[in-house]
């Protein structure tokens, strides 16, 4: 018997009833199975050594260009997605292989700058959205042009982990909640350290709830979802913690996210990226060649791709080289 299988028996074993087992994960494109390695499990490395992952340490979580070491990218905000929800899924004795897949995952389709980025390409589009742009990472513009070949499974978590969609699988109804904890209170975190909120500024039902320190609300929120989730065939929160946390995340858009403290910081960024974007279409040539090709002759949906992909310093960059000046040495 391989290490996969054990691994897979493993999982008939130990693993809920209404857990994803990997034995039964399918992909788009057949392949032979690994000796080692359950199918989440390659899903999960395919994921982690890929370059549109290893971009999102240079790509804003909220703060462009934080005066700081010690503020989220969209790395740390993955990886700490992952850690809450893998926590979850051990208590709830689910797939931690497909969950730590789709967390890694989920927010690859981010632009540079963050929401702003993404606004502008909205704008310029007519539609976008980040959740379908990781889709179209891993299926498209990756693997000179074929995709990561993912399961379904975790593709489906990572497109349903924001939006009205129900993920299929109780591992991506673990993530589409644990991501909004996590950025919830780590953002929450973030904004503490640079001084544009205090524990006071809170609403009182929320420091009585969840409490005031980043910390012991996780631990109050994941507690709640375990609690409310154990031996059912769904993953939710209490309807008294959902409702907290819908005041919390509501306190955050009013007074982080779209807070006049980062406006002008966010007009920046967002200018950067509408400005790119008309540069490119002005001068498709100047796409690497391969994105053209990927979006089949759309010259919108190639200059997307490739800014969609950019990190915020490498935007910046190429703002830099098109727009602005270059030094010159003085002329004899």
């Amino acid at each position: 018997m391989t290490l996969r299988e054990l691994s897979e028996q493993a999982e008939a074993e130990r693993l809920s009833p209404f857990a994803a087992r990997s034995r039964e994960a399918g992909r788009e494109r057949p392949e032979e199975k690994c000796p080692i390695r359950t199918e989440y499990q390659r899903d999960r490395d395919r994921i982690l050594h890929s370059k549109p992952f290893r971009r999102l340490t240079r790509k804003t979580q909220v703060y462009i260009a934080p005066a700081g070491d010690h503020y989220r990218t969209r790395l740390t905000h993955s990886l700490e997605v992952s850690q809450i929800c893998r926590t979850i899924g051990r208590g709830l004795r689910l797939n931690e292989d497909l969950i730590e897949a789709i967390a890694l995952g989920h927010d690859v389709g981010h632009t540079p700058f963050g929401h702003v980025g993404e606004e502008a390409l909205r704008e310029m589009l007519g539609h976008f959205e980040h959740n379908e742009q990781s889709m179209r990472i891993f299926t498209r513009l990756t693997g000179d042009g074929r995709g990561l070949n993912l399961t379904r499974a975790t593709l489906d978590g990572i497109l349903c982990h924001t939006g009205e969609q129900t993920p299929a699988t109780l591992e991506g109804q673990v993530v589409k909640i644990g991501d909004r904890i996590a950025y919830l209170c780590h953002d929450y975190d973030d904004a503490l350290r640079a001084g544009i909120l205090s524990p006071a500024d809170l609403p009182a039902a929320v420091r009585a709830g969840l409490g005031a320190v980043p910390a012991r609300m996780i631990n109050v929120l994941v507690t709640d979802m375990l609690a409310n989730s154990a031996d059912r065939n769904a993953v939710s929160q209490s309807p008294a913690v959902g409702e907290l946390m819908a005041e919390f995340r509501a306190f955050m858009f009013r007074h982080v996210y779209m807070g006049k403290r980062l406006n002008l910081e966010r007009s920046k960024g967002k200018r950067v990226v509408t400005l790119l974007f008309q540069h490119y279409m002005e001068y498709p040539e100047l796409l690497p060649g391969h994105y053209l090709t990927w979006a089949d002759g759309d010259r919108r949906r190639a200059v997307a791709d490739y800014i969609a992909g950019l990190t915020d310093n490498y935007a910046l960059q190429r703002f830099q080289e098109l727009f602005l000046p270059s030094e010159s040495p003085p002329s004899g």
